[in-house]
């Protein structure tokens, strides 16, 4: 089983995921985690440092087409691992899968020539490439203004020596991806989807381990089911 946390830069995908499968662990599961892009890990990854750092130009001047293909590339590279780990556990979280590629590129399109892209990248990584599909995607719902706050906190990264990447540092286009997400996740996307809001009523951000266990709560039923 493959459970897929997408949601905007900084809106907390990275954390989930460990205390997902911290949680899991917990429950005497197996549960592998991959995280994508798979920097310094597959040739492709190492293309989209450079195109994130600025080197094919600006988020307008790349095409989304070309930019989509080098994050499916990158699972492409992945694809054999990620199904010996599919294989040998029970669950397999993966912080960022297909549906970010759809989300992040489609959003650099027109509205009226999003569906299409979609539909075409969709068979590029699950038909072409042979990538297994999720089980279930949760979307991490932060606010696309305070997301942007967590992304100016975070630790530096390997890809990057800049405290935002090409796609953190135009804060419009962060907001037209959680559009497209929000979109496909109301559509179904590719499978099942929840959603799983990062703030509580107050407008603080909820710990970890309590977003861990509502996620747990929606995959523990699937779990003894497979």
């Amino acid at each position: 089983m493959i459970l897929a946390i997408e949601g905007i830069d900084g809106a907390g995908k990275g954390t989930l995921a460990h205390a997902v499968t911290a949680r899991v662990e917990a429950a005497g599961r197996r549960v592998a985690q991959l995280s994508f892009p798979r920097y310094e890990e597959t040739r492709f990854a190492r293309l989209i440092a450079q195109y994130l750092n600025g080197a094919y130009g600006a988020l307008d001047d790349v095409s989304p087409r070309f930019a989509a293909l080098l994050y499916a590339g990158d699972r492409m590279e992945t694809r054999q691992r990620l199904l010996a780990l599919e294989a040998a556990c029970d669950l397999l979280v993966l912080d960022r899968y297909v549906a970010s590629n759809l989300a992040y590129n489609a959003a650099k399109l027109p509205a009226g020539e999003r569906s299409g892209f979609i539909d075409w990248l969709s068979e590029v990584e699950f038909e072409i490439f042979e990538l297994p599909r999720p089980s279930l995607t949760c979307l991490v719902g932060t606010p696309p203004e305070v997301a942007d706050r967590l992304v100016a906190e975070k630790d530096q990264r390997s890809y990057t020596d800049k405290t935002r990447d090409l796609h953190e540092a135009d804060r419009d286009y962060m907001t037209r991806v959680a559009a497209v997400y929000e979109q496909m996740a109301t559509a179904g996307q590719g499978g099942p989807w929840f959603r799983c809001a990062t703030l509580d009523e107050t407008g603080s951000l909820r710990p970890p381990g309590e977003l861990a266990d509502e996620v747990w709560a929606r995959l523990a039923p699937l779990l003894a089911a497979s």
